[in-house]
């Protein structure tokens, strides 16, 4: 039990090589935690070693060097809400004439040393329409300053609410501006839980598969499909999984679902090719190396033992060195290749996966219907797309082709509301949407194709009245 106690404060606590969430504001940025390494957020640096050994979600304040200061609980006498307060502001007139200080004085102030809680308080006690706002725009106006002037950052965990907001604020064109609560219905529509086996195909940076390996908990199997020469997974990184998540990981090329297929999948043959071109260029360097010695002993006969360099022989040998190291790395990475695709493609010939999860720049009619293969009947499958028309022609195809039933296509809408006292209401920005989703379950084929015939059919009592008429 104490064990237990003390690897869960180890896991709650910051540690070096572990992936944070920088929070400021609204404002997030996923960062690895390294010895003396600067980070630039939001225009400051800092450096993250006075933060090892905390608890996440501690707040820090940046100091001058670049150093983190462990933030003060705050007190009710910190408060910098004034007591004064306007009716109205209908006799304030922005013409920038309020505020005594000067640019200048406030960096003067910076020089000092003064905090940014104190840097706020001079401006409001140096400005002359302040005691005459409203209660409310008060409030608004400590919080713009606090925001430009107070250095506070928040350490949290990474998890997959904070790094699609992360991702989306910063960066949605990375994935397909997908938005977290789109996200969110595509875990659940997915039905993603622990001990099962789903394929991934996506280009969110790895955030849709880091988001399934997350739910699943480190138990079960998640089947990544990709195009290209291998599998992107910069967002799956940032959450900073343990050694036993990446176990339950595995990674298969889209290029080759056809000919698993067929059952004509050659897992040696890439090795062989790799093997022959890498025999080809090392004969060919020999080659060119024996030849330039034989063009030396021709051209310079007489001097043949004086044009011999020991110096010269060293690096010779060392190249050869190199050359023999690297083929060998290159050997054990092709070998480590081959048994992942061989045990990705055993988990996929059984064709009963629980789940498919499609998020892509691509269009997704042909992938889904090469990847609904491999899924056992009556599971569920998700497919996201930053536009409708693609999912309308995936839900015409599914109703003609059949294998899938209870197919839904629908768009996600979001909006933020503000909730304060006196003043709740929806906020001015919202996001404009969210993406579309077309969810569906599998079923048997033989189970669907009797199912169209049947549908097809007339009538056995029509039938039966049509030839009543025609023998009458």
């Amino acid at each position: 039990m104490a064990e237990c106690e003390n690897d869960s404060d180890v896991e709650s606590r910051i540690s070096y090589r572990d992936y944070v969430v920088l929070k400021r504001g609204d404002v997030f940025k996923s960062v690895q935690v390294e010895n003396k390494k600067k980070v630039v957020f939001e225009k400051q640096w800092f450096f993250l070693d006075n933060a090892v050994g905390q608890l996440f979600g501690t707040r820090f304040e940046i100091e001058a060097g670049g150093s983190l200061k462990l933030k003060a609980a705050k007190h009710s006498g910190d408060s910098l809400d004034s007591k004064e307060a306007g009716q109205d502001n209908r006799h304030i007139v922005d013409d920038g004439s309020s505020q005594k200080l000067t640019r200048d004085d406030i960096e003067t102030l910076k020089e000092q040393g003064l905090k940014g809680q104190e840097i706020v308080q001079q401006l409001i006690d140096n400005s002359t329409t302040f005691k005459g706002k409203t209660e409310f725009a008060q409030e608004k106006y400590i919080k713009k300053k606090k925001k430009k002037y107070e250095s506070e950052i928040s350490i949290l965990k990474p998890s997959t609410r904070l790094l699609a907001m992360m991702y989306h604020g910063r960066e949605p064109g990375k994935i397909c501006h997908l938005r977290y609560d789109t996200l969110a219905q595509i875990l659940t529509l997915g039905n993603i839980h622990a001990g099962s086996k789903i394929l991934v195909f996506e280009t969110c940076a790895g955030l849709v598969l880091g988001s399934v390996m997350e739910r699943m908990g480190g138990f079960g199997s998640v089947i990544q499909m990709y195009p290209g020469g291998g599998p992107t997974r910069a967002g799956m990184e940032s959450f900073g999984f343990p050694s036993h998540f990446h176990e339950t990981l595995h990674e298969f090329p889209l290029c080759k679902v056809n000919a698993l297929l067929a059952g004509t999948l050659d897992l040696s043959e890439k090795d062989a090719e790799s093997e022959v071109s890498g025999s080809g260029n090392g004969q060919s360097e020999s080659t060119q190396e024996t030849s330039a010695v034989s063009e030396e002993k021709n051209s310079e006969p007489q001097s043949m033992e004086v044009s011999i360099d020991p110096q010269e022989e060293m690096r010779r040998e060392e190249r050869e060195r190199l050359r023999e190291k690297k083929a060998q790395e290159k050997k054990v990475k092709m070998e480590e290749k081959r048994k992942k695709l061989a045990s990705a493609a055993a988990l996929l010939e059984g064709r009963n996966a629980d789940g498919l999860v499609i998020a892509s720049r691509f269009h997704p009619c042909p992938v889904l219907m090469c990847l609904l293969k491999f899924i056992a009947p009556s599971r569920p499958f998700v497919v996201y797309c930053q536009y409708r028309e693609p999912l309308i022609e995936c839900y015409t195809k599914l109703r003609e082709q059949g294998g899938a039933i209870s197919l839904r296509l629908t768009d996600s809408w979001l909006r933020h509301y503000q909730v304060l006292p006196n003043r709740t209401h929806p906020v001015l920005l919202m996001s404009g949407g969210g993406g579309y989703l077309l969810s569906g379950t599998t079923v048997a084929a033989d189970a669907a194709k009797a199912r169209n015939q049947h549908k097809s059919e007339e009538p056995v009592a029509k039938r039966l009245k049509l030839d009543e008429i025609s023998s009458a």
